[in-house]
């Protein structure tokens, strides 16, 4: 069985998380047998409708926090209907506004609030319950009620202060206490029918420990916190093969002697010797972790380079694409800079005056984004489109725009070309210099700022002979074919060389 570990402390619809959709695409082509572990905290909703977005079948998701209980990964299906027949003989009047249903009990200071799965459907993903006026409780929902929150009023807020777990019958599996954070931060006990567990790393570790793993299992890591009481998955993998994947810089900082990793691979990368295989996305990331392994620690390790996505197909459009349409695509985070690319469009169309932009994505940055294209009166050429499945869309539009800080990979560069796309973004390692042939099939930017990405994108609108550069993106991406890179992970997979046989330079 092959595992694929993703452990942070937030969720998201990211690179990570489309690479591991990708990756379960590609195991499934194969005939590989492969589970893909979330080991996030609580995204904002059934983690089920999450991961189906992205790609995954349920059948192939393990969280973390589910997986001790016997409640299987599922769409929500529970319904107003259920929720009514548990509030037993207690008369109630309902109303309802939107996706909520409010249920006031009139002998009672209580009322709850039933937040409904979509706009559409009967069924309830989570119920909020009100008494005197304070929060106590908050429960969630797919087929049965998977676990609740409880809360204490604390200096005129709702404190979080318990967690529990139910298996299918309604009895509890386990419990999550917190302690005080005015005390020590993120301090958590889990207590068990059988026993006690310490940390949320402790849980990981327990998680493992019950996958019973064996050294013809792998166990592949999509990033972990650095810290070394953090490292769980590695050091709880044993006696499977671990290879650990790179989905960004692996390093911030180095001179003639000392090298200082990114924080999430830090412990992986100061430890080879526990690691069987390292994987990064392009060979240029590939070469220079080499480089540096034999500079810093004088060791060879086995670094492959395996592409984080592939394409099942290339996407030509059905009618002609809008012209000078440009989309964006990813997290709306700092790091990303689409703000930039609002900006530098709204400067092009200066120039180019049909020129639109539509960004897709959700995330912390999207409130200023609102902000930002009402300050620029751009809105009717500038639209947030939210998180969708691009596969049908990116061939709808004439090009592609980035201001990310960085790419490793850059699964939207990817899907962008492989869609006949052209390009424009800075020239920054390493997705931009993989996918992009500057003059060719797009334009990589050496300075960087909003004023150089609008004379980029006016200069592919008004110079580039847009057939060739859609051609030419065309034959780049042929190499990144779903055949081609399941190829390679089958040369990967299939190779036994263990990590204790690390070549070391004298």
């Amino acid at each position: 069985m092959i595992y694929s570990f993703h452990h942070f402390y937030y969720w998201l619809r990211g690179g990570v998380e489309s690479g591991m959709a990708y990756r379960a695409k590609i195991f499934r082509q194969l005939g590989l047998d492969a589970r893909f572990v979330f080991a996030t905290t609580f995204p904002n909703g059934n983690i089920q409708r999450e991961t189906e977005r992205l790609g995954f079948l349920d059948l192939e998701v393990l969280w973390l926090y589910g997986f001790f209980s016997d409640c299987r990964v599922s769409p929500v299906t529970y319904t107003l209907g259920q929720l009514e027949e548990s509030f037993g003989e207690e008369p109630f009047i309902n109303s309802q506004e939107g996706r909520a249903v409010k249920y006031q009990f009139p002998h009672t200071n209580s009322y709850c609030i039933a937040e409904l799965a979509d706009d559409t459907k009967e069924c309830v993903w989570s119920v909020v319950w009100i008494s005197h006026g304070c929060l106590m409780r908050k429960d969630y929902y797919t087929y049965c009620r998977i676990y609740s929150e409880y809360f204490t009023p604390c200096q005129g807020q709702a404190r979080l202060y318990l967690r529990r777990f139910f298996n299918e019958n309604g009895t509890v599996a386990y419990e999550e206490v917190m302690g005080d954070e005015s005390v020590a931060e993120d301090v958590v006990l889990y207590k068990f029918p059988d026993g006690l567990v310490y940390s949320r790393e402790e849980l990981v570790g327990a998680m493992m420990l019950r996958l019973q793993l064996t050294s013809e299992d792998v166990v592949l890591i999509d990033g972990e916190p650095g810290k070394i009481d953090r490292a769980a998955f590695i050091q709880n993998a044993y006696p499977a093969k671990v290879g650990f994947i790179l989905h960004s810089n692996h390093f911030i900082t180095y001179g003639e002697e000392h090298i200082r990793w990114y924080g999430i691979y830090e412990y992986a990368l100061s430890h080879p010797e526990k690691i069987d295989f390292y994987i990064a996305s392009t060979e240029a990331q590939s070469s220079l972790l080499r480089a540096q392994f034999l500079q810093y620690k004088g060791i060879a390790p086995r670094v492959e380079t395996i592409p984080v996505a592939g394409l099942d197909m290339l996407r030509f459009p059905a009618k002609a694409r809008r012209k000078h349409s440009l989309l964006t695509a990813g997290r709306l985070a700092k790091d990303k800079r689409t703000d930039w690319i609002v900006r530098a469009v709204a400067e092009a169309r200066k120039e180019v005056a049909d020129i639109s932009l539509d960004i897709y994505g959700e995330g912390s940055g999207e409130a200023q984004l609102k902000e930002l294209i009402e300050e620029l009166g751009c809105s009717d050429y500038v639209h947030l489109c939210g998180f969708q499945k691009l596969d049908n869309l990116y061939q709808q539009y004439e090009a592609y725009v980035s201001a990310s800080y960085g790419e490793t990979f850059g699964v939207t560069l990817l899907e962008a070309i492989g869609s006949g796309l052209a390009v424009v973004g800075f020239d920054l390692p390493y997705g931009m210099q993989v996918f992009v042939e500057d003059g060719e099939n797009g334009y990589r930017i050496g300075h960087e700022s909003v004023q150089e990405l609008a004379r980029g994108i006016v200069r592919l609108f008004t110079e580039a002979d847009l057939d060739a550069f859609r051609q030419k993106s065309y034959t780049k991406a042929k190499y990144y074919l779903m055949e081609e890179v399941g190829k390679r992970w089958q040369a990967v997979l299939s190779q036994e060389e263990s990590s204790c046989c690390l070549s070391v330079i004298r």
